[in-house]
């Protein structure tokens, strides 16, 4: 991989890892603002919706802009959004830092993803998203918990500027190492548009969001799942919750090497052990083994389809910032799904284990998604013999 596609995954990096840290510091945050900690949800809302409705449409904006340029661009404002953050002297200031870095985030990725494809030869387009998002990876198993040690010991506004520092480093590193002349000459917006009428994109969409908002039906409540039902003390949870960090990254390292050649594979037996995983999990709770496994195996098989999903976005459409930009925004919005759903399920008073029978139903519902795609494909391949055997026959 080139050197640049590291430095786009370091930016990631960053950039994911001010999303997550605040769901780490929800107590400090509380304290400092005067406000509840269901209002310090909604910063982690207004993150996402930022991601969701904001990311598309700055990316339209730069669509004629060189992407290296687009991805400086982004950086700075994302920078001046963080930095707000940590200079924020209420709740309403850090409402409006969130917003910012929720928007310049999502469109990031978007035009990370497009700068390492122009990189990378076709063949490897999955190992090199793969690094890429692996920067999603390793934010949850390194940057979220360092977050929660500089809150600890520092204070949660150096969480915030170690951030900037890291922005600010991957955007100089990227302004040497990202080439100038990967850009196509002309860049007509209409264009970027017509890949979005294809139904197929839009089906690979709902199948991406599926899988994100069954992992995160789950992991959003692993915390009190793992306190309250199985009986781990709350000190044990950061180190449980870096376990499940440590799956991810090599969850995406082996998802990485094979989406090129196998991405429909992965997604169909990735969402099978997924709901094999969450409905065991779902039937023993309180079994401290068989949850130390579900925690595992969520790790290992959910966010790490990230790869194989953007593979096949890519095959389905183009390569372009605003596809890989709103599926993005379809990754967060599974998020979102995921989430609100867990908890919807919680509060209608059907158990703290509810959130995982939610994660299964949500991860059969993406492997039916895949059927219809399956059977295509095997309706394909068994047609080619009788082809081959056809032109044979002429000769």
């Amino acid at each position: 991989m080139p050197i640049a596609v590291y430095v786009l995954g370091l930016m990631i990096f960053s950039m994911t890892t001010s999303e997550f840290m605040v769901a780490g510091m929800m107590t400090s945050l509380s304290k400092e603002f005067n406000v509840s900690i269901a209002a310090i949800g909604y910063l982690i809302s207004a993150y996402a919706a930022g991601m969701i409705v904001g990311g598309p449409l700055l990316t339209i904006c730069l669509l004629k802009v060189p992407r290296k340029q687009a991805f400086l661009t982004l950086a700075f404002i994302f920078l001046v959004g963080q930095t707000i953050g940590a200079l924020a002297s209420s709740y309403e200031w850090m409402m409006v830092a969130r917003l910012i870095t929720g928007i310049s985030s999502a469109a990031c990725f978007g035009v990370s993803l497009a700068i390492c494809f122009t990189l990378v030869s076709a063949e490897s387009l999955g190992r090199a998203a793969s690094v890429v998002l692996g920067g999603l990876m390793v934010a949850t198993a390194i940057g979220l918990p360092a977050a929660m040690v500089f809150d600890q010991y520092f204070g949660w506004r150096a969480s915030f500027w170690a951030v900037v520092v890291l922005v600010l480093g991957s955007g100089v590193l990227g302004h040497f190492v990202i080439p100038s002349a990967h850009q196509p000459e002309s860049v007509r917006i209409r264009d970027e548009l017509s890949s979005f009428r294809n139904s197929e994109l839009w089906a690979a969409y709902a199948t991406s969001m599926l899988i994100i908002g069954a992992t995160f039906a789950a992991f959003s409540y692993f915390s009190p799942i793992l306190t309250e039902l199985t009986g781990f003390h709350s000190s044990m949870v950061p180190l449980l919750l870096a376990i499940y960090g440590v799956a991810t990254v090599i969850g995406n390292i082996i998802t990485g090497r094979l989406a090129d050649q196998y991405s429909m594979p992965i997604m169909t037996i990735g969402l099978i052990l997924l709901f094999v995983s969450l409905t065991l999990f779902g039937l023993f709770p309180h079994n401290k083994l068989v949850s130390m496994i579900g925690v595992i195996l969520v790790g290992l098989v959910g966010v790490p389809m990230n790869p194989a999903m953007t593979t096949r976005v890519t095959r389905i459409a183009n390569t372009g910032s605003l596809v890989t930009t709103v599926h993005g925004s379809v990754i967060s919005l599974g998020v979102v799904v995921g989430s609100a759903m867990g908890g919807f399920a919680i509060d209608t008073g059907l158990g703290l284990q509810s959130p995982l029978w939610v994660g299964a139903l949500l991860a059969i519902l993406g492997l039916l998604s895949l059927l219809p795609f399956l059977r295509e494909k095997k309706t394909k391949e068994g047609d080619a013999p009788d082809i081959q055997k056809t032109q044979t026959t002429i000769l």
